[in-house]
């Protein structure tokens, strides 16, 4: 038997049946079939109180829509955040519908094309290389427009322990240190409006003294490259870093403690940082928690003594709980039979998707309540890099329903 991750806080069952903002998995799927994914408003809303509360006054706050872009979860993000952060062209499209006015556009390999549209639409740009900031301002000054630029830093230091590592060593993210002040020295030579920089070292990390040194380091290396370039930033993104439990074992960052140790370092800054606004940048920290994935029990089989609950979905919807988005070691994402919420476990079972691989299991040899044909699996923590980070149409499958309640 292997244990499942810790389901999130929030959730609750009406009549051994779990809720999602106000109705029960039941009607969910009754109402919009399966496989669903449901958002909560109420989940999203105050884990961004929550946030701010433990936060420096002042500090401002990122989403970065690559967690989740879906159309009415990213309208809400917009009303809460301060700004939101994208990687494409396309990201750029749907956060302008969204009502975004405050976007800044990171990623490398942006193409000629997402470059003219972001310096139309006003959009920071966070430069990768110095080969992109020559093609920016070439591109900005054919179409007669100032380009709005930030330097992305490939910062000589990481986040110890996050699952993904975005600065320190050899990286496609960001330029090295050196090459900073020469590229910012050509952006004000050019008449551009350098914004600052942005220094990503990594993510989901769940120990708040490490996330608490790299902003430390963060800001010492952003008062260090103000001194050498002798212009004070008016900007500077801190990155995210703050992960959430997907894993049996896993905790909570303890934010209260993150926000006061920020506090106090943004309290002793440099003189050249003094008038420096600060962000930091967050996806699935902000909506992961907030998601529930649902779906169904078509089949019930024992093989070889293991029995398997096969479901109508799948990794085509939610490929990280499968084990199947980087992570080395199969462990168990936070699950239940969402319509027998809360009653002790019975037996182990596998819950498995529907594709015709043996790679699609989404809980393995996990401990439920007895479950059969028309039980409702939940899978948590669905609410980031679920639905557009899977291969929703491999095997001709394609996507699940997704919904957002109010």
């Amino acid at each position: 038997m292997k244990p499942v991750g810790p389901i999130p806080a929030g959730f609750e069952a009406r009549d051994g049946d779990l809720i999602i903002g106000g109705k029960t998995a039941t009607a969910l799927v009754e109402q919009h079939g399966s496989p669903v994914f449901v958002y909560s408003k109420e989940l999203l809303t105050k884990r961004l109180a929550d946030l701010r509360q433990a936060m420096p006054d002042g500090l401002d706050i990122h989403y970065a829509m690559k967690a989740n872009p879906f159309g009415p979860l990213l309208e809400h993000m917009v009303s809460l955040v301060d700004g939101i952060d994208i990687a494409s062209g396309g990201e750029l499209s749907m956060a302008l519908a969204a009502g975004a006015d405050h976007i800044s556009f990171a990623g490398p390999g942006k193409r000629d094309k997402e470059l003219i549209a972001a310096i139309e639409a006003g959009v920071t740009i966070n430069i990768e290389s110095p080969t992109e900031c020559d093609r920016a301002l070439d591109i900005a000054a054919k179409a007669g427009k100032t380009p709005i630029l930030a330097i992305r830093v490939n910062p000589d230091f990481d986040l110890k322990g996050s699952g993904m590592k975005m600065g320190g060593g050899a990286k496609q993210f960001g330029m090295d240190i050196d090459l900073v002040a020469p590229v910012v020295a050509k952006i004000l030579e050019a008449d551009g409006n350098w914004r600052g920089f942005h220094i990503f070292a990594g993510s989901q990390a769940l120990k708040a003294d490490a996330i608490i040194e790299t902003q430390a380091q963060t800001l010492a290396l952003a008062a260090r490259l103000a001194g050498e370039i002798g212009v004070a930033p008016a900007h500077v993104n801190l990155g995210g870093g703050i992960g959430i439990p997907y894993f049996p074992g896993d905790e909570s960052v303890d934010i209260v403690a993150v926000g006061a140790a920020l506090s106090k370092e943004l309290e002793s800054l440099p003189d050249i940082l003094k008038d420096t606004q600060f962000a930091v940048e967050l996806g699935r920290y902000l909506v992961g928690e907030a998601g529930v994935y649902l779906t169904q029990i078509v089949d019930r089989k024992i093989s070889c003594g293991e029995t398997f609950l096969i479901t109508d979905g799948g990794l085509h919807h939610q490929l990280a709980a499968s084990g199947n988005f980087g992570t080395v070691v199969k462990r168990n994402y936070p699950a239940a039979i969402a319509n027998k919420f809360g009653i002790e476990p019975e037996e182990v079972v596998s819950i498995v998707g529907c594709l015709c691989t043996p790679l699609d299991r989404l809980s393995d040899n996990a401990n439920m309540p007895t479950a059969n044909v028309g039980d409702i699996v939940a899978m948590f923590c669905a609410g980031a890099y679920g639905a557009t980070a899977s291969p929703a149409n491999f095997l001709g499958q394609g996507p699940a329903t997704e919904i957002f309640l109010d």
